[in-house]
């Protein structure tokens, strides 16, 4: 069967597991460590995609994300595709680094969020990179050691996770480490890691469960929540299919939305595609790129190469374009 597309939006919060090909090491050392994260922090507050928990593993890793303005498939594939290219200079080696794509499950976040947290930070004692939780405290490759103050890291958002603990610092801490250390004897936990009815449902004895209640779910493998939450996403998710496909219905093509920009900033249409840092015509390209990516559907990658800019710096301007959307109540369509 044909794999299912993503299910993105700004404020989905997903559970991202990428492996090695052929389950080899993709850390070999610890700089390739040190350079994974230093290129996951600065896409991270490029993109304004919050991360919560994270786990490097040798031959695969876990991020626990939310989408922010520029979809999470965009962010995995600079992420991805540029450290693949500097492992291999650095380890003398060719070809393809990780296996397929990277899985990515959508998680309802009042249910799931803190088992989250909690599940990915486990990773390295369950590998058996570290003896015991003391250990993983001042583990650095592993957000449970800056939750823990131990080790800095200004792109992972703690403030939000140890407030659910405590609104002190010491005590959230202590009540954390203690939810945490719960969670050692729980072992691999399978619903954690996929989405879909079995999954959402707590296993086999959640689903007999809820049959003897007569209780009957909507699922989708690429979501981990209850019926409600399912069947929300994907109706959002229909919704924003359902409007791209009517603005092509209207004739909304790159070159129609470039027009509408120029109409609205009073600029020329070619100043849209034009490069520059005049204030006006970086206006004009923010605005594009914002209705490009997120209202019509087009690849950052694409776009890149028509602007002759790089794919970050589409990346910058889809930010740039929704801010001005808020504070200046633009609008593609002319109402």
């Amino acid at each position: 069967m044909p794999r299912k597309s993503r299910i993105d939006s700004p404020g989905l919060l997903h559970h991202i597991m990428c492996r090695g090909i052929e389950r080899r090491k993709v850390f070999d050392i610890d700089a390739d460590r040190k350079h994974f994260l230093a290129r996951l922090g600065e896409i991270l507050l490029e993109s304004k995609t919050s991360c919560y928990a994270w786990a490097l593993i040798p031959n695969h890793f876990h991020l626990l994300l939310r989408t922010g303005p520029i979809p999470i498939s965009t962010v995995m594939r600079r992420l991805l595709t540029g450290y693949a290219l500097w492992f291999n200079r650095a380890h003398h080696r060719h070809g393809h680094l990780f296996q397929n794509r990277f899985k990515s499950v959508l998680c309802q976040e009042d249910a799931y969020l803190l088992e989250l947290v909690r599940y990915i930070h486990l990773n390295p004692i369950r590998a058996g990179l570290v003896q015991n939780l003391e250990d993983l405290s001042r583990y650095p490759f592993s957000g449970h050691s800056v939750l823990m103050g131990k080790v800095k890291m200004a792109w992972q958002e703690t403030e939000g996770i140890l407030r659910m603990f405590g609104e002190r610092s010491g005590e959230a801490r202590r009540r954390y480490k203690a939810f945490v250390q719960k969670g050692i004897a729980q072992g691999r936990r399978a619903e954690l890691t996929g989405g879909g009815l079995i999954r959402s449902a707590g296993g086999w004895e959640g689903i007999k469960t809820l049959r003897k209640e007569r209780i009957f779910q909507k699922s989708d493998e690429r979501i981990l929540g209850d019926s409600d939450f399912v069947d929300s996403v994907l109706s959002s998710a229909e919704e924003a299919m359902e409007k791209r496909y009517a603005l092509r219905f209207r004739g909304f093509t790159l070159e129609k939305t470039a027009l509408r920009v120029a109409q609205l900033l009073g600029v020329k249409k070619e100043d849209v595609w034009a490069k520059g840092r005049y204030r006006r015509i970086v206006e004009a390209r923010s605005l594009f790129c914002y209705w490009a990516v997120r209202e019509l559907g087009a690849s950052m990658s694409s776009l890149a190469v028509r602007l002759g800019i790089s794919t970050p710096g589409v990346s910058k301007s889809v930010s740039r374009g929704e801010e001005l959307v808020r504070a200046r109540g633009y609008s593609l369509i002319i109402s």
